[in-house]
Formats: C-alpha cells, sequence, structure tokens
C-alpha cells in the first residue's frame, strides 16, 4: 500500500473516530441544548410512570428530600401559594403511601423507580424498624422516616438520593 493510500486511510480512520465520540457524546446527553432544559431519558421514563402513581403534577410540585442522622423527611410541596387542588392531591396520595410504607408496602416507589432502587429491598425487609409518620404543612405534606439502625438509616439515605436523580428538576435536597 502506498504512502499516500495509508494517510487517506489515516484520516478517514480519524474521522471517523471524532463522528463516533460525537454521537456518543449525544446520545449520552452531550448535545448543544441548555443544561437547564436537559433532562435525561430516565428522568423522562421516571416522569412517565409517576403520573400513573401520583395523582398531583409533577410540574406544579416540588419533591424535597432532606436526610438526617435517624432517617429523614421527604415533603411533597405545591409551587403556587394558594393551589389548594395540588396540596389536596399531594396530603392525600402521601397519607396514603405513609400507611403503606408502614405495611412494608412500597410498590408505588417499586412501579416509578423500579425494583432495583437503592435502598428499597432494605426498606421493604425492615418496615417493622422504622417509623413513617405524616404530617400537613399549609402548602403540603411531610413524610417524617426515623429509626435507631444505621443500616436502614443508609438505606433510607440511599433512597433518597436515587429519588433526587430520578425526579430531577421535580425535586430538590433540603440540606
Amino acid at each position: 500500500m502506498s504512502n499516500g493510500k495509508r494517510r487517506a486511510l489515516g484520516a478517514g480512520a480519524a474521522v471517523a473516530v471524532a463522528g463516533a465520540a460525537v454521537a456518543v457524546a449525544l446520545v449520552a446527553g452531550g448535545s448543544q441544548q441548555d443544561p437547564g432544559d436537559r433532562q435525561t431519558e430516565r428522568q423522562k421514563v421516571v416522569a412517565e410512570r409517576g403520573q400513573t402513581v401520583m395523582p398531583f403534577d409533577l410540574e406544579q410540585t416540588t419533591h424535597r428530600f432532606t436526610p438526617t442522622a435517624t432517617g429523614g423527611t421527604q415533603d411533597v410541596v405545591a409551587q403556587q401559594r394558594g393551589d389548594a387542588d395540588q396540596v389536596d392531591l399531594i396530603r392525600a396520595h402521601l397519607r396514603k403511601e405513609a400507611q403503606a410504607f408502614s405495611r412494608g408496602d412500597f410498590s408505588d416507589p417499586a412501579r416509578i423507580h423500579g425494583t432495583d432502587m437503592p435502598g428499597l429491598a432494605e426498606l421493604q425487609d425492615g418496615y417493622d424498624r422504622f417509623e413513617v409518620r405524616y404530617e400537613e404543612r399549609t402548602d403540603g405534606a411531610t413524610l417524617t422516616y426515623a429509626t435507631d439502625n444505621p443500616a436502614l438509616v443508609n438505606a433510607l439515605h440511599s433512597w433518597f438520593e436515587a429519588q433526587l436523580g430520578d425526579h430531577g428538576a421535580h425535586a430538590e435536597s433540603g440540606h
């Protein structure tokens, strides 16, 4: 093979490699869109699944997850002050979830996030070793999770982190 053909093949290979790298970056979410508008494919899927489980509107509410030394708190709040419809939907849902979680029933989070969600199996197995308390707030409701079991505290924190990642712009850390 002549040097000219080798150079041409080398240049073509370099272009192919560069093109493949751009394709990988685009598939991985490296597009030119504004980072504030970016939503991962997983977050889109979670939002779609969430619509079948959570009665409130994710675009009008925010999940807030705050880890604590004994577990954590999960707030769901309406973004618009005085949005009685969203507040009522939040309260009904979290009241139902508190009762289910207290029985070890985590089927709703499993339907939204998947059965392999971090912390979920440990919470299902250890449900009788932590308390879930429901409380209303003016803009929604709070679930407080409390245990003296360090492994369950870690499971709750992992579960919170997974939800933060999965809910994206619809959630925030309460740290």
